[in-house]
This record gives C-alpha cells, structure tokens and sequence, in this order.
C-alpha cells in the first residue's frame, strides 16, 4: 500500500512538474508573442554582431540596464565646453576674444570634416561633392560674417591693453585654417607670389613648406627674420604640415573634382568650387583685415600684430594673389584678385 501511495505521489510530483514547465514554456510564448518582429530581428543582429567579436551580447544588455540616461550636458561636454575660457587679464573683452577665436576653430574643424571625407571618399560623385561643398560655403559664409564680432563687439581700449598679455600668441598660428589650405589645393598655389612660377614643379614637402605664402607674414617688419610666433608655430605643426603637402598631393579638393567624369564636373558645380575659392581667400581676409584695421591702424605708425607678423602685407588677398582653383578663373579676374566683390 505504501508502494501504491509513493507512486501517486511521484506521479503527482511529476504532473506537477510538467504543468510548471508548460506555465514558463507559455510565459515565454506570451512574452515572445508580445515582442515586436522588428524588435526580435534586431536582437538576432545584435547577437550576430557580438558572437563575431567573441563577445556575450547578455552582458553588454546588463550594462545598457544598468546604465544612466544620456543627457544634452554630458554629451557635448558643456561644463568643460564653457570651463575653457581662462583671460589671462581682468579686462571684460578679453572673454570676447577668446570666446571668438574658440568658435572660429570650431568652424575650421566643420570645413576639415567636409573636405576629409571627400578626400578619402572611393566612389565620389558630382552630387557628392555639391553637397559637401554647399556645407564648407555655409561655413565659411558664417565666418565672414560673423567677423563683425571681432570689429564692433570689443572697445579698442580695452583691446589695445589686454593683448599685450597675449605675447607672442597671433591668430597667425591657426593650423588647422593652414590644414584647410593645404587639403583644398597644390601646395605650389601656395607659395609666395614672388617665387610661384619658379617652384610650380616642386614637389619636395620640405622646400614647399619654407615658402608658403604665410611663413613671409611671420617674419619681422624690419629685419625679414622669424619671428618666435613663426619659429613655435612651425616647431609644433611642421612636420604635420609636411605631411599634408605630401598626403593629399593626389586627394586635395581640386584633384577630387578634377577626378570626376567631365559630365558631372558641371558649371553649377564649378560655381560652388569658386565660391569657396572666394570665401577662404578673398572675403575672409578682407574681413579679417578690417577688424586689424580698426584695431591696429594708427597714424602715423601701424601698431605691431601680438606675434610682430606682418599683417600690413600678409592680410590683402590682392598682395598675395592666392588662389585655390586658378584653372576655373579668367586671367582678367585673377589680376583683379581681392577686388572681385
């Protein structure tokens, strides 16, 4: 009789048993029953993805639970972003200053961005190119325009006192404005008016980075010298600058255009390679030298740049004649360079 009641009970066990596992096997059906098909794909892909790095996706779910919710502050550093504004004098505008400058590089990066990713693009297309060309003219048209921070929003005074705290830093070391120039065209457009012609054949990094057209304006106004704000400026960016030279001597923006089928290489999409040629090396020099103007004109003697740059002669785009793209000008409009409106 007892052998008779343990099998009843074994057998109740195991109903039970069967009916514990049919509860989960039906909990689970419910559950996959109310996931999404899309979401369910979607964890198959992820699995996929992190069984061929050898990873165990659960634990990668684990941390997505556990992990806090991204917000606006964290993600674009903005404690840090607005930490980074340290005047080195008690002058209010000194905050301007730096604040301007900070945003300027920022513009640059946008512009370096664009111009990368045509650089290294393997199936670039006219449409392309437009499109990213459009973007570094918004930029740059940005720039321009908001150079009237720079002459209207600081008072001279309290300028002509504060930069002299800021010996001998100058605007003139903004590499990446010198990357932007050296990734849009032949470094040989870029050497100085005198002594293009002679080294229109160059092809040494070296011997073309010493005669850039910028290096004539951080020499010394009397003596023809370096100046240390040129002399730093080349010891921390030079070798980076050779490389560029050497870099994107087949991938600058001109030879990307140049790489096109002639079809697509259409006017509309010339007039955008020519409005960026006017932008970077007409309009924001101009810009650039009415705020030096106004701030460093004084007669009868022009007060010195921060780093004693020449900026009298290096600013004028019709001094320097620099042009990115001088196959789609007309001679007459590039004798008339800085003049054309």
């Amino acid at each position: 009789m007892a052998t008779d009641n343990s099998a009843a009970d074994n057998a109740a066990a195991g109903k039970s048993a069967d009916n514990a596992s049919a509860d989960q096997n039906g909990q689970a059906a419910s559950v996959r029953a109310e996931l999404p098909q899309d979401l369910i794909e979607r964890i198959h892909t992820l699995q996929e993805k992190y069984a061929a790095m050898g990873q165990d996706m659960r634990s990668y779910l684990d941390g997505l639970i556990h992990a806090d919710y991204l917000t606006y502050w964290d993600y674009v550093h903005l404690d840090t972003l607005l930490s980074l504004q340290n005047p080195r004098t008690a002058f209010p505008d000194e905050k301007i200053f730096i604040l301007y400058h900070q945003i300027t590089e920022l513009y640059f990066k946008l512009i370096l961005n664009e111009i990368e990713q045509v650089a290294d693009d393997p199936a670039l297309t006219g449409e392309t190119l437009s499109m990213r060309l459009k973007r570094i003219n918004n930029y740059f048209r940005h720039l321009v325009s908001s150079f009237s921070i720079m002459i209207d929003g600081m008072q001279p005074q309290q300028f002509l006192q504060f930069r002299m705290a800021l010996l001998p830093a100058s605007g003139f070391q903004s590499a990446q404005y010198r990357m932007i120039e050296l990734s849009s065209t032949a470094a040989n457009n870029l050497v100085v008016h005198a002594e293009r012609e002679r080294l229109s054949g160059e092809r040494d990094p070296k011997i073309l980075l010493d005669h850039l057209y910028w290096q004539w304006g951080g020499r010394e106004l009397s003596s023809g010298k370096k100046t240390l704000t040129l002399e730093q400026f080349l010891i921390k960016y030079g070798e980076e600058f050779r490389r560029l030279i050497r870099d994107y001597r087949q991938k600058h923006l001109y030879a990307r255009f140049m790489s096109l089928r002639e079809v697509e290489r259409t006017d509309a999409l010339t007039d955008q390679m020519r409005e960026f040629d006017h932008l970077a090396n007409v309009a924001w020099p101009i810009a650039h030298l009415k705020s030096a103007a106004r701030y460093l004109k004084k007669d009868p003697v022009d007060i010195a740049a921060t780093g004693g740059t020449n900026w009298q002669k290096y600013l004028p785009p019709k001094n320097q004649q620099l042009v990115f793209f001088p196959e789609l000008w007309t001679e007459a409009e590039i004798r008339e360079w800085g003049t054309i409106s």
